[in-house]
């Protein structure tokens, strides 16, 4: 599939937390834009369900973020590993803190990796556009 999106995600790996009611279940983020994230995670949540994350920064600061889980793909634990895209690609809504932070975060990952190649054909897309 080819992606439609002008958005510059960025590999990176940071083990964050995620929840609805509370940030308690851990997960690791495999991409990351400014407007959104792709979290790799065995336990998913349905799609237009909205989560809290939260992870730190370089620096130790933390960032709290509300978002909307635009799809999700489950796979059986014992295949977790094997699979790809498995987990779900969430939209930031806002911030609970750390915004300016993440600012910065992001820029300093740009400057220090090259956009994931936006005409890669493997795994679904991480929809950022409302559902």
């Amino acid at each position: 599939m080819s992606d439609k999106r002008d958005i510059q995600r960025l590999k990176k790996r940071i083990s964050i937390r995620y929840g609805t009611s509370e940030a308690s279940r851990v997960g690791f983020s495999e991409d990351i834009s400014r407007t959104g994230m792709f979290i790799k995670t065995p336990n998913i949540v349905p799609p237009n369900t909205k989560i809290k994350i939260a992870f730190e920064a370089g620096d130790n600061s933390m960032i709290e973020i509300e978002a909307r889980v635009m799809w999700a793909k489950k796979v059986p634990h014992n295949m977790f590993h094997l699979v790809k895209k498995c987990g779900m690609g969430v939209k930031f809504l806002n911030f609970s803190c750390g915004e300016e932070r993440f600012n910065h975060f992001f820029e300093a990952l740009a400057v220090n990796q090259l956009p994931i190649n936006k005409n890669r054909a493997e795994g679904p897309e991480i929809l950022l556009e409302a559902a």
